[in-house]
């Protein structure tokens, strides 16, 4: 007896199945999984964007001035930047994001190629190291992108710097906010410095407005007690208030000759929330600050704010042309008080 008699006969498989029929099987079923897997991916793609929009909707908005004196100086070795919307020069930004805007201020000392090459570098090294994740570690990434961005400028600067004959010996403060959705991260290097103003209603029974300044930015120059001992223990000096009597901030990007001294150019890191009693920042070199008190400035930004007599131009609203002119207006006082040094100002409106 064959032992296969009893077996039924072999039916016809896909693997018997012409070739072209087999291929042309797997082609249609692979289309339709990529055609599934493009619509899901268009509307994850739409409910973020629904998402943003949403979240963007209740942001405060935010905008930018900027007034710049030479004041008695001969050269300005201020710089600046205002990108109210960041956003495209990061490689990834994380996706329920809604705003990533930065502001900063540099005033250089030694010259102006220091202040120069950060204006045009800092930002650029912070959207190359900004996160893409989300969440929970969100802030302390956005800190260590700040930290390392600094780092990397600093760096860059001197390694170009040197190679010059002879070596260019520019330094310059930093001071940068950086909005993120509502959140503000400020930091700083040396004595340039951000405010913020807060109005609140004193009590529902009379009505009265209380404005208060909130310093964002943390100074750093030798006669603070942790910056001198640094200084001191790199094997430094502070004679009149400066580093080896010469320079007057203990952190800096550049000043190559004094980082062995123990300037260094690790910046100060803080982070707010914006709520909505905030009305403004400033953010301003110390040719503001030297016949300014930050209390003073915030109070004189908001006299011009209340002024009723303003210049209209077209294609600015109201409330814009007075910030404008607070702007403009609070650096021309400085230099009117007598501030020998370059003014630079930025007013950064907040609107709810």
């Amino acid at each position: 007896m064959d032992l296969f008699d009893d077996l039924p006969e072999p039916t016809q498989t896909s693997a018997s199945l012409p070739a072209a029929v087999s291929t042309q099987s797997r082609t249609t079923n692979q289309e339709e999984e990529d055609k599934g897997f493009k619509r899901r991916r268009e509307d994850e793609e739409e409910e973020k964007k629904e998402i943003k929009k949403v979240c963007r909707e209740g942001l405060p908005v935010l905008r930018g001035y900027v007034a710049a004196r030479q004041g008695e100086r001969e050269e300005m070795q201020d710089a600046h930047v205002l990108l109210p919307d960041m956003s495209s020069c990061l490689s990834s930004p994380p996706d329920l994001l809604s705003r990533v805007s930065y502001y900063a201020v540099f005033d250089g000392h030694g010259g102006a190629r220091a202040s120069r090459f950060a204006a045009e570098n800092l930002h650029l090294s912070l959207a190359r190291k900004f996160p893409s994740g989300e969440g929970e570690h969100l802030d302390k990434l956005i800190k260590k992108c700040l930290l390392d961005a600094f780092r990397q400028t600093d760096e860059d600067f001197l390694k170009k710097a040197s190679s010059q004959k002879p070596a260019w010996k520019d330094g310059s403060t930093a001071t940068c906010v950086l909005v993120v959705d509502d959140a503000v991260y400020v930091a700083n290097l040396g004595d340039s410095r951000a405010v913020l103003c807060r109005v609140e209603t004193s009590s529902a029974a009379d009505g009265q407005k209380k404005s208060t300044t909130l310093s964002l930015s943390k100074e750093h120059n030798p006669t603070i007690y942790e910056e001198r001992m640094r200084i001191q223990r790199a094997g430094g000096s502070v004679r009149d208030g400066r580093v080896l009597g010469v320079l007057e901030v203990s952190r800096s990007i550049g000043d190559g000759q004094y980082k062995r001294c123990g300037v260094i150019s690790t910046p100060d890191v803080r982070r707010y929330q914006l709520t909505a009693s905030d009305r403004f920042i400033i953010l301003a070199c110390d040719g503001l600050f030297k016949v300014f008190s930050a209390d003073e400035a915030v109070k004189f930004v908001l006299n011009v704010l209340q002024e009723e007599g303003v210049e209209q131009r077209e294609g600015l609203t109201r409330e814009e042309l007075h910030f404008e002119a607070a702007c403009q207006q609070l650096a021309s006082e400085a230099v009117r008080r007598g501030s020998g040094d370059n003014v630079t100002v930025i007013l950064v409106s907040i609107g709810h």
